[in-house]
């Protein structure tokens, strides 16, 4: 029950992140007077104009609001008020399209007008994901039947709908990273072009098992990081290690992938025991990590980070591997002939994906991969994570934001102290009271 509620709140989120990077350039511009990042602006436009119209207010038109109006009179206020903003919304949209082209075209007497018109949009938006979160949604939380919530649910969860569906959600996610891969830092991130530039064989279940953990153990000197762990990973399969800092999921990363010598327990790779192989052997292999805290080569050219990355690799496909990284982070090759230390923080951590991707890895390693990104920067680093699962890749995800991981996982291990204390597939770990309690502020 209910379940229209979590999709509208999730929708909100991502349309309030789209706002602030729309108030970010507007006072940018304000700021600086220099002409703004167009492109990225009638993107944005383009994104909120479509969605908006065909796919969030007819939802909550049709079958949200005229469930409530029915139920309950102390609804109609807010709700009328809520169609109003619906109309406005739309035809300030048309306008603030209609301006953002002038400025395309060079017209630079309409910047501010439109960038007042903008900061107008954006306050009207934002008062109306307050009114639906915090008066709507609790009436409609308060009077709705569970008859009602079944109806209301399954129009919102009806995948083959035409205009919310499926089809649309992946139409809106496209568009969604074409904003992101052109939006300036501290907004964009990139990862467009992703199902081109990552070609693995499509799993649709685990038929072997990749990875198998026993009884492992490591030591700093004499202090135990690890104690006894046992883990698998199946092939296609996305498996989140989620825990608090000093977990032990580092240490873990690190022995799987041989930089941390084990002290007891076996490894398994497609069969192979390589608890004792050297890192580069399993480089080899194809186990490829993403360390934390990016460490790219800072004085490094940004190519030549992604040629170390590939150093394993066929020298006659190098040059073809790269472009499939810069068409899946295009302000990497913008910027290919720079030091890598020059990339700000989101640019980094796409430098440091890219660079193990490189590898063509049979095994991903991302260790919080997310950490220290803007919240949007974040969003998409686990978009891109999600389209590498559904591209076949195996990953083994260690992160702190374990809602994040959790939700996209097909299992899920919480660790504590250096021991696995809960596993399970990731959603239901979500529901698990003991992880809401300790990871999720619940």
């Amino acid at each position: 029950m209910e379940e229209a509620l979590n999709i509208i709140s999730a929708e909100h989120r991502g349309m309030w992140r789209i706002f602030a990077a729309l108030d970010y350039l507007r006072r940018e511009f304000e700021k600086t007077h220099v002409r703004s990042d167009t492109e990225s602006l009638a993107r944005m436009l383009d994104y909120l104009d479509t969605y908006t119209a065909r796919m969030h207010h007819p939802k909550e038109d049709d079958y949200l609001f005229s469930k409530l109006w029915a139920r309950s009179a102390a609804s109609h206020e807010p709700i009328v008020r809520l169609k109003e903003q619906h109309r406005e919304g739309a035809e300030n949209l048309t306008r603030l399209k209609s301006l953002a082209d002038a400025m395309r075209a060079g017209q630079r007497d309409s910047e501010d007008e439109f960038f007042a018109a903008l900061q107008r949009f954006v306050d009207m938006a934002r008062e109306h994901i307050r009114i639906e979160e915090t008066t709507v949604m609790p009436m409609a939380r308060k009077v709705l039947t569970a008859e009602d919530w079944a109806e209301i649910d399954a129009a919102f969860l009806k995948n083959d709908d035409p205009l919310f569906g499926t089809g649309a959600r992946a139409e809106f996610e496209a568009l969604r990273a074409r904003i992101v891969a052109l939006a300036p830092e501290p907004i964009g991130l990139g990862g467009e072009g992703l199902e081109t530039a990552i070609t693995v064989p499509k799993v649709l279940a685990p038929s072997r098992t990749v990875l198998a953990v026993q009884g492992l153990t490591s030591h700093y000197g004499r202090i135990q990081a690890l104690h006894g762990i046992d883990l698998e990973v199946g092939e296609g399969q996305l498996v989140a290690l989620v825990g608090a800092n000093g977990a032990g999921k580092t240490t873990l990363l690190r022995t799987i992938s041989g930089v941390q010598p084990a002290s007891t327990g076996v490894i398994h790779f497609h069969g192979d025991d390589i608890s004792r192989w050297r890192a580069d052997k399993r480089v080899r292999a194809g186990i490829c990590q993403v360390p934390e805290g990016r460490q790219v080569f800072g004085p490094m050219s940004i190519e030549d980070n992604l040629l170390l990355g590939g150093y394993t690799r066929d020298r006659r496909t190098i040059a073809g591997e790269i472009e499939k990284m810069y068409a899946l982070f295009p302000i990497l090759k913008e910027k290919r002939a720079l030091p890598a230390g020059t990339l700000s923080g989101g640019q980094q951590q796409m430098l440091a994906m890219a660079r193990a991707l490189m590898g063509r890895p049979k095994l991903l390693l991302l260790d919080e991969p997310s950490m220290g990104l803007a919240p949007l920067l974040v969003e998409e680093i686990f978009r891109v994570v999600k389209m590498l699962k559904s591209q076949g890749m195996t990953v083994l995800l260690v992160e702190q934001n374990a809602h994040a991981a959790l939700a996209i996982a097909d299992v899920g291990y919480v660790m504590e102290t250096g021991h696995t204390i809960l596993s399970g597939p990731g959603p239901e770990l979500l529901q698990n009271e003991q992880v809401k309690k300790a990871y999720l502020g619940m």
